[in-house]
C-alpha cells in the first residue's frame, strides 16, 4: 500500500515538473547579449518594450510592457505638467516627487533664461502641497553667466495656476466616477446618492 502511494506521488511530481519545464519559464541566455551596466540593460528593455506584467498578458489579451496610469490619477502631477508644458523637461520623477525643467529662454539672444523645480510634498490638492523654485540665469555679452533664485511673484503665480487646474481635474474625476442609483428616494427621481432612510 505504501509503495503504491509512493509511486502515485512520484508520478504526479514528475508530471508537474515536466509541465513547468515546458512552460518556458527558464530560458538560458547568453551574457554577450546583455550589457553589464544596469542603465544600459534598462534602456535595452525599454527599447524592446519589456516591462512587468502578470504572466505576460495585459487586459484584452494583448502583450506588452506594464501599464502605468498614475498620471491620470494624480491631479497635481497632471496639472503641473500641463502648466509648464511650454518648457523642456530635464527630469520628471514621479516616485521621487520632483519635476525639473531645462533652461528656457523665450528670446533668441539667450541672455536671460529660467529654470523651474517643482517638489511634491503631498498628493492632496492643497496650498502647501508644492514647493516651487524659479531660477534665473543672466548671461552678459562676454558669456559670463550669473545664476540666482528668482524671488519675484512668478513662482507663486505658477503655484496658483497648478492648484486651480488640479482642483478642476479632481472635480472632473469625482463627477466621472460618481454612479447613479435607481430611484433611491422613492419619489420616482434618480439620485446620485443612496437614501439613508
Amino acid at each position: 500500500m505504501a509503495r503504491k502511494s509512493f509511486l502515485i506521488i512520484n508520478t504526479i511530481l514528475l508530471l508537474l515538473l515536466s509541465t513547468l519545464n515546458s512552460c518556458g519559464i527558464y530560458r538560458p541566455v547568453s551574457a554577450k547579449d546583455y550589457p553589464p551596466e544596469p542603465e544600459k540593460r534598462v534602456q535595452k528593455n525599454l527599447e524592446e518594450g519589456r516591462g512587468i506584467t502578470l504572466m505576460g498578458a495585459l487586459p484584452g489579451g494583448k502583450r506588452g510592457g506594464g501599464t502605468f496610469d498614475f498620471a491620470n490619477s494624480n491631479e497635481l502631477w497632471r496639472a503641473s505638467l500641463d502648466t509648464i508644458d511650454f518648457m523642456p523637461l530635464a527630469s520628471a520623477n514621479y516616485s521621487g516627487g520632483i519635476i525639473i525643467t531645462d533652461w528656457f529662454s523665450d528670446d533668441n539672444s539667450g541672455e536671460e533664461s529660467i529654470k523651474i523645480t517643482i517638489r511634491f510634498l503631498t498628493n492632496e490638492v492643497r496650498s502647501d502641497a508644492l514647493n516651487i523654485k524659479l531660477y534665473r540665469k543672466d548671461c552678459g555679452v562676454s558669456q559670463s553667466c550669473k545664476t540666482y533664485i528668482d524671488e519675484s511673484n512668478l513662482a507663486n503665480e505658477i503655484k496658483k495656476s497648478i492648484l486651480k487646474k488640479a482642483a478642476i481635474y479632481k472635480k472632473e474625476n469625482i463627477k466621472k466616477n460618481r454612479k447613479a442609483y435607481p430611484d433611491a428616494g422613492g419619489d420616482g427621481v434618480k439620485s446620485d446618492m443612496p437614501s439613508i432612510l
